[in-house]
């Protein structure tokens, strides 16, 4: 198994450090909808300013995980947990949290690319302006750092107050990404985010998260293997609502420790 992995997978190099501080943590968490159970006893410490891959087939609580992490697993009737989510310092439970200044703090980017009917610029904004920020300076920055952030200042800023919905597919998901990073979140969560681009836009989208993990803690769900080699610090590796293996990238898919993991990195199942 390790010899085929190594050459079909190109894996991140083991350098990153492990020892970095956990900046999410869930604690013997888990969650139910409505009578079905989605997550069992999950223990896990996701690394701060690092990329942390959640891995493993269709329904078997990746998503759940991520969704929670913000809590919009709160918009649906029915669910409930037990155990805790901490973020930083404090768990996302607290009665003192506010949801919405939580999702502040938590940007999203989803599987697929969703830019508002406006212009680039009032995109990139959006938030701003609902938060009722009109200082134009201020504004303007934000634009400018978002794209650049997002790697797509370059393409775009002749055309700011153009329709988002004329550029590429790629692009779209970009201007999401920069979007989702205008409030300065802390985490940015990404669920399949390159599911519908196609290589191109794909790899681009993979270079800009190794930048963006200097000022982010990303967590990424993701169904394709080279993709989580490539741009992953650490794997999480799910199955039925459980957490099987969670260790550095490198261990993940070149040794590790669970055969189950094995078998679902080496295509046995999934």
């Amino acid at each position: 198994m390790q010899q085929t992995a190594t050459k079909t997978l190109e894996v991140l190099a083991p350098s990153e450090a492990p020892e970095n501080p956990a900046y999410i943590r869930f604690l013997r968490y888990h969650f139910w909808y409505g009578a079905a159970q989605a997550l069992h006893g999950i223990d896990l410490d996701i690394p701060e300013k690092r990329v942390t891959a959640l891995i493993g087939p269709s329904g078997c609580g990746k998503s759940t995980l991520l969704r929670n992490i913000n809590r919009m697993n709160d918009l649906i009737d029915g669910v409930r947990h037990t155990g805790d989510l901490i973020l930083g310092a404090h768990s996302v439970y607290d009665p003192s949290v506010e949801v919405i200044g939580l999702r502040k703090r938590v940007g999203m980017v989803f599987q697929k690319s969703n830019p508002f009917p406006k212009s680039i610029y009032e995109n990139v904004i959006f938030a701003l302006r609902m938060a009722g920020r009109t200082d134009r300076r201020l504004l303007d920055e934000t634009v400018e750092k978002s794209l650049r952030d997002a790697a797509l200042w370059d393409e775009v800023k002749d055309r700011l107050h153009e329709s988002a919905l004329g550029l590429s597919g790629g692009q779209q998901q970009r201007l999401c990404i920069a979007r989702a990073v205008a409030n300065r979140p802390e985490v940015l969560l990404m669920d399949e985010p390159c599911s519908a681009l196609d290589p191109i836009a794909t790899g681009k989208v993979e270079e800009l998260m190794h930048e963006l993990k200097k000022n982010y803690t990303i967590v990424i769900v993701t169904h394709n293997m080279q993709q989580a080699a490539r741009v992953s610090d650490f794997t999480a590796f799910f199955y039925l609502g459980r957490l099987v293996e969670f260790n550095p990238t490198a261990t993940i898919f070149l040794n590790p420790s669970q055969k189950r993991t094995e078998d679902y990195i080496s295509g046995r199942f999934g």
